[in-house]
Order: C-alpha cells, then sequence, then structure tokens
C-alpha cells in the first residue's frame, strides 16, 4: 500500500478500494427476540433472486476527500459487468488518474478485463489485495455496515424493496464513515 499512497501523491491519484457482494429477499439474521420459552419466527419468502451489488470507496490523494460509489444489478456480476462499473468510474473521475485495489475474484483476472485494463492504463492502475485478505479492503466493512442495518431481520415483498433499502444505508456512507472504514481496516492515507 505504501507504494501506491506514493504513486498516488506523486500523479495526484485518486485510490479506489473495489468489491463486490450480493443480497438476497432472504434477509440477513441479526438478532432477534420472543418471550422467554418461546422460539423467535421469523417469516420472508423463501425466494433465491439475487441482488449483486458493485461499490468502490475512492480517496483523494492528499486525504482531503472521500467519497462512496456503488452499482446494483440484478444476478450475478460477470466480467463484462465489472467492466461496465469501471466504465462508469471514468466517467465520474473524468480526467483523472485512479489506482484501483481489488481482489482477485475471477472476473477481475477474466481476459476480457484484462485487456480492458490494458488499454486504459494510461489512466487506470491496478494494484492486487493479497489473497485472503478482506480485512485490508475497507468496502467489506461497508458491506456490513449496509446489511446490518434496514435490511436485516426484514421481511420483504420482492427483490425491488431489498434494492431500494440497500441504496438508502449505502447512500448513507459519507466521508466521515469512508475515512472509519479505512481506519478500522489498519490503512491510512497520511
Amino acid at each position: 500500500m505504501a507504494a501506491s499512497k506514493k504513486n498516488a501523491r506523486r500523479i495526484k491519484a485518486w485510490i479506489l478500494f473495489e468489491d463486490e457482494s450480493g443480497v438476497s429477499e432472504r434477509p440477513p439474521i441479526r438478532r432477534s427476540w420472543a418471550p422467554r420459552g418461546q422460539t423467535p419466527v421469523l417469516t420472508h419468502p423463501y425466494n433465491w433472486h439475487k441482488l449483486s451489488v458493485a461499490g468502490a470507496l475512492a480517496y483523494r490523494w492528499d486525504g482531503r476527500r472521500c467519497r462512496f460509489v456503488f452499482r446494483t444489478h440484478l444476478g450475478s456480476f460477470k466480467a463484462t459487468d465489472i467492466i461496465g462499473f469501471l466504465r462508469a468510474l471514468k466517467r465520474l473521475f473524468r480526467g483523472r488518474k485512479l489506482i484501483l485495489v481489488w481482489d482477485r475474484l475471477p472476473g477481475h483476472k477474466a481476459a476480457i478485463t484484462r485487456e480492458y485494463l490494458q488499454r486504459h492504463r494510461d489512466w487506470l492502475k491496478v494494484e492486487w489485495l493479497p489473497a485472503y485478505a478482506p480485512e485490508l479492503n475497507p468496502v467489506e466493512l461497508v458491506w456490513g455496515h449496509g446489511k446490518s442495518g434496514e435490511l436485516a431481520n426484514q421481511p420483504v415483498e420482492d427483490l425491488f424493496e431489498v434494492a431500494d433499502t440497500l441504496r438508502r444505508q449505502l447512500r448513507q456512507v459519507d466521508r466521515r464513515l469512508g475515512f472509519a472504514f479505512l481506519r478500522h481496516a489498519g490503512l491510512s492515507l497520511a
């Protein structure tokens, strides 16, 4: 990470931590309660429709700004969907250089993704996280924050309700939380 920070300052690039996650109509169970002696019962549809979400926590080279960007997608993310997210990041950070820090998901290493990265290396540089080190990616903490909020224990009617709740929860990730997630992951831009 130290080399990436130095390079980011030198070329005035944003450092982006990116990750994907998913939710379904089945709510994550965090806590429940019931009268003593009675087992708590949570009712929810037995559906397995999936909503995937890709997110990037972006930090400016000097540590003065932070922003969280995300995109939802019905079903699972494929390499082409990941490239679509990278294109959206290019539009959002128009004219700026980016250092993308991500894990070794098969879609990140796919041939089509490698070709895209090769063609766009003038504005996009990739740094790989070590294998099996999700604790180094602050976006993992964003997913935990999002799933333990309004989504937890909430029975829903359909996937669109899940999507609305997830988007509302993720929009709460502001500058203060973004830097807190970075510190909690044991990283800093100083």
